[in-house]
Protein backbone atom coordinates (compact mmCIF):
# COMPACT_ATOMS: atom_id res chain seq x y z
CA UNK A 1 0.00 0.00 0.00
CA UNK A 2 1.36 3.52 -1.02
CA UNK A 3 2.26 5.34 2.28
CA UNK A 4 1.14 9.46 2.35
CA UNK A 5 4.23 11.49 2.51
CA UNK A 6 4.05 14.46 4.23
CA UNK A 7 5.94 17.66 3.44
CA UNK A 8 7.13 20.54 5.93
CA UNK A 9 7.13 23.93 4.12
CA UNK A 10 9.63 26.90 4.35
CA UNK A 11 8.60 28.71 7.17
CA UNK A 12 8.51 31.93 3.89
CA UNK A 13 5.87 29.58 2.59
CA UNK A 14 3.55 28.53 5.86
CA UNK A 15 -0.15 29.60 4.83
CA UNK A 16 -1.70 31.91 7.77
CA UNK A 17 -4.98 30.30 7.99
CA UNK A 18 -6.41 33.50 9.02
CA UNK A 19 -6.52 34.67 6.17
CA UNK A 20 -7.73 31.85 4.24
CA UNK A 21 -11.68 32.03 2.95
CA UNK A 22 -13.73 31.20 5.56
CA UNK A 23 -16.07 27.93 4.29
CA UNK A 24 -19.44 28.09 5.12
CA UNK A 25 -21.29 25.50 7.15
CA UNK A 26 -23.23 22.65 4.67
CA UNK A 27 -26.26 20.88 5.34
CA UNK A 28 -24.96 17.68 5.64
CA UNK A 29 -28.81 16.15 4.40
CA UNK A 30 -29.05 19.10 0.98
CA UNK A 31 -25.52 19.77 0.75
CA UNK A 32 -26.26 23.21 0.98
CA UNK A 33 -25.03 26.25 3.06
CA UNK A 34 -26.96 26.38 6.28
CA UNK A 35 -28.18 29.92 5.56
CA UNK A 36 -29.93 28.44 2.43
CA UNK A 37 -30.40 25.21 3.34
CA UNK A 38 -33.45 23.62 1.23
CA UNK A 39 -34.73 20.51 3.89
CA UNK A 40 -38.42 22.70 5.01
CA UNK A 41 -39.20 22.02 1.18
CA UNK A 42 -38.11 18.27 1.51
CA UNK A 43 -42.07 16.44 0.52
CA UNK A 44 -41.23 12.54 0.83
CA UNK A 45 -43.89 10.96 -2.04
CA UNK A 46 -44.97 7.66 -2.02
CA UNK A 47 -43.77 7.09 -5.93
CA UNK A 48 -44.17 3.75 -7.22
CA UNK A 49 -41.66 3.82 -10.12
CA UNK A 50 -37.93 4.13 -9.67
CA UNK A 51 -36.28 6.85 -10.60
CA UNK A 52 -32.39 7.73 -11.58
CA UNK A 53 -30.75 11.17 -11.76
CA UNK A 54 -27.90 11.27 -13.76
CA UNK A 55 -26.92 14.65 -12.93
CA UNK A 56 -24.72 16.71 -14.83
CA UNK A 57 -21.49 17.97 -13.04
CA UNK A 58 -22.16 21.84 -13.27
CA UNK A 59 -25.91 21.26 -11.64
CA UNK A 60 -24.37 19.54 -8.38
CA UNK A 61 -23.62 23.26 -7.12
CA UNK A 62 -26.06 25.34 -9.05
CA UNK A 63 -28.66 27.33 -6.27
CA UNK A 64 -31.26 27.39 -8.10
CA UNK A 65 -31.24 23.16 -9.50
CA UNK A 66 -34.03 21.12 -8.39
CA UNK A 67 -32.85 18.02 -8.79
CA UNK A 68 -31.52 17.40 -5.24
CA UNK A 69 -35.11 18.90 -3.46
CA UNK A 70 -36.58 15.91 -6.10
CA UNK A 71 -34.09 13.44 -4.63
CA UNK A 72 -34.63 13.98 -1.18
CA UNK A 73 -38.30 13.70 -1.39
CA UNK A 74 -38.28 10.64 -4.03
CA UNK A 75 -37.67 7.82 -1.81
CA UNK A 76 -37.16 5.19 -4.40
CA UNK A 77 -34.50 7.57 -6.48
CA UNK A 78 -30.44 7.33 -6.60
CA UNK A 79 -28.69 10.53 -7.87
CA UNK A 80 -25.49 9.91 -9.74
CA UNK A 81 -23.24 12.88 -11.01
CA UNK A 82 -21.23 13.18 -14.51
CA UNK A 83 -21.23 13.73 -18.01
CA UNK A 84 -19.44 10.99 -19.58
CA UNK A 85 -20.65 7.68 -17.54
CA UNK A 86 -18.67 4.93 -17.75
CA UNK A 87 -20.83 2.24 -19.71
CA UNK A 88 -20.03 -0.65 -17.41
CA UNK A 89 -20.98 1.71 -14.29
CA UNK A 90 -24.22 2.87 -16.03
CA UNK A 91 -24.88 -0.78 -17.24
CA UNK A 92 -24.36 -2.06 -12.92
CA UNK A 93 -26.68 1.44 -12.02
CA UNK A 94 -29.24 -0.20 -14.78
CA UNK A 95 -29.69 -3.35 -13.42
CA UNK A 96 -32.46 -5.43 -12.41
CA UNK A 97 -35.79 -6.77 -12.94
CA UNK A 98 -37.01 -3.15 -14.46
CA UNK A 99 -38.39 -1.89 -17.61
CA UNK A 100 -36.16 1.25 -18.18
CA UNK A 101 -37.57 4.58 -20.32
CA UNK A 102 -35.63 7.89 -20.24
CA UNK A 103 -37.58 10.98 -20.03
CA UNK A 104 -36.60 12.37 -22.93
CA UNK A 105 -38.46 13.79 -26.25
CA UNK A 106 -37.86 12.02 -29.28
CA UNK A 107 -35.48 12.77 -32.05
CA UNK A 108 -34.94 12.47 -35.43
CA UNK A 109 -31.79 11.05 -35.02
CA UNK A 110 -33.03 8.65 -32.15
CA UNK A 111 -31.58 5.20 -31.54
CA UNK A 112 -33.66 4.53 -29.40
CA UNK A 113 -35.86 1.11 -28.71
CA UNK A 114 -39.27 1.56 -29.37
CA UNK A 115 -41.06 2.18 -26.59
CA UNK A 116 -43.14 -0.84 -24.99
CA UNK A 117 -46.47 0.43 -23.54
CA UNK A 118 -47.39 -2.62 -22.69
CA UNK A 119 -44.32 -2.78 -19.83
CA UNK A 120 -45.85 0.47 -18.00
CA UNK A 121 -48.74 -0.87 -17.19
CA UNK A 122 -46.98 -1.68 -13.70
CA UNK A 123 -45.37 1.56 -12.63
CA UNK A 124 -43.72 -0.53 -9.88
CA UNK A 125 -41.85 -2.53 -12.37
CA UNK A 126 -40.53 0.94 -14.35
CA UNK A 127 -37.10 2.61 -14.08
CA UNK A 128 -37.35 5.93 -14.78
CA UNK A 129 -34.31 7.84 -16.22
CA UNK A 130 -33.87 11.28 -15.80
CA UNK A 131 -31.48 13.87 -17.24
CA UNK A 132 -30.84 16.56 -14.89
CA UNK A 133 -28.86 19.73 -16.88
CA UNK A 134 -30.24 22.32 -19.17
CA UNK A 135 -31.27 20.95 -22.63
CA UNK A 136 -27.50 21.19 -24.02
CA UNK A 137 -26.00 19.53 -21.44
CA UNK A 138 -28.54 16.97 -21.42
CA UNK A 139 -28.23 16.69 -25.47
CA UNK A 140 -24.73 16.39 -24.19
CA UNK A 141 -24.89 13.49 -21.79
CA UNK A 142 -27.22 11.85 -24.12
CA UNK A 143 -24.53 11.96 -27.50
CA UNK A 144 -21.48 10.48 -25.18
CA UNK A 145 -23.69 7.53 -23.94
CA UNK A 146 -24.54 4.83 -26.39
CA UNK A 147 -26.28 3.24 -23.01
CA UNK A 148 -28.81 6.09 -22.53
CA UNK A 149 -29.16 6.60 -26.79
CA UNK A 150 -30.56 3.12 -26.94
CA UNK A 151 -32.75 3.46 -24.33
CA UNK A 152 -36.83 3.85 -24.79
CA UNK A 153 -38.28 7.13 -24.86
CA UNK A 154 -40.86 8.18 -22.70
CA UNK A 155 -42.17 11.95 -23.67
CA UNK A 156 -44.80 13.66 -21.74
CA UNK A 157 -48.08 13.62 -22.89
CA UNK A 158 -48.93 16.72 -21.78
CA UNK A 159 -46.92 18.81 -20.18
CA UNK A 160 -47.94 21.05 -17.47
CA UNK A 161 -46.68 25.36 -17.24
CA UNK A 162 -43.59 25.91 -15.48
CA UNK A 163 -43.71 27.71 -12.23
CA UNK A 164 -39.69 27.43 -12.31
CA UNK A 165 -39.35 31.33 -12.46
CA UNK A 166 -35.52 31.12 -11.04
CA UNK A 167 -34.02 29.30 -14.73
CA UNK A 168 -35.18 30.91 -18.00
CA UNK A 169 -36.35 28.53 -20.51
CA UNK A 170 -35.30 28.15 -23.87
CA UNK A 171 -38.26 27.00 -25.70
CA UNK A 172 -42.31 27.28 -24.62
CA UNK A 173 -43.09 24.24 -22.54
CA UNK A 174 -39.42 23.18 -20.64
CA UNK A 175 -39.66 22.23 -16.94
CA UNK A 176 -37.60 22.29 -14.50
CA UNK A 177 -36.45 18.58 -13.64
CA UNK A 178 -38.56 18.28 -10.78
CA UNK A 179 -41.84 19.32 -12.56
CA UNK A 180 -40.39 17.15 -15.46
CA UNK A 181 -40.38 14.02 -13.43
CA UNK A 182 -43.31 14.49 -11.49
CA UNK A 183 -45.27 14.76 -14.61
CA UNK A 184 -43.75 11.95 -15.70
CA UNK A 185 -44.34 9.98 -12.81
CA UNK A 186 -47.78 11.10 -13.00
CA UNK A 187 -48.75 10.21 -16.38
CA UNK A 188 -47.13 6.30 -15.63
CA UNK A 189 -49.39 5.79 -12.23
CA UNK A 190 -51.90 7.89 -13.69
CA UNK A 191 -52.42 10.01 -10.77
CA UNK A 192 -51.66 13.95 -10.45
CA UNK A 193 -52.55 15.05 -7.34
CA UNK A 194 -50.25 12.65 -5.36
CA UNK A 195 -47.41 14.75 -6.78
CA UNK A 196 -49.19 18.48 -5.82
CA UNK A 197 -47.64 18.63 -2.47
CA UNK A 198 -44.35 18.27 -3.93
CA UNK A 199 -45.08 20.80 -6.21
CA UNK A 200 -46.62 23.31 -3.91
CA UNK A 201 -43.39 23.03 -1.86
CA UNK A 202 -41.35 23.47 -5.43
CA UNK A 203 -43.11 27.04 -5.52
CA UNK A 204 -41.79 27.38 -1.86
CA UNK A 205 -38.39 26.44 -2.97
CA UNK A 206 -38.69 29.06 -6.16
CA UNK A 207 -39.76 31.94 -3.83
CA UNK A 208 -36.47 31.01 -1.39
CA UNK A 209 -34.50 31.77 -4.22
CA UNK A 210 -35.92 34.70 -5.71
CA UNK A 211 -35.90 36.08 -2.19
CA UNK A 212 -32.18 36.15 -2.67
CA UNK A 213 -31.59 38.11 -6.06
CA UNK A 214 -30.53 41.23 -5.34
CA UNK A 215 -33.77 43.92 -6.08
Amino acid sequence: MPTATRLTAPASLVIDERALPVTRPRCAACLRPQGTCICEWVTPIAHEAEVLILQHPLEIDHAKNSARLLHLSLPRSRMLAGDAFDEAGLRDALQGPKYTVLLYPQTPEDEALALDTAQLKDPSRVRLVVLDGTWRKSRKMLHLSPLLRKLPRLSLADAPASNYLIRKAHKPGQLSTLEATCAALAQLEGSIEKYQPLLKAFDGFVAQQLAFVPK
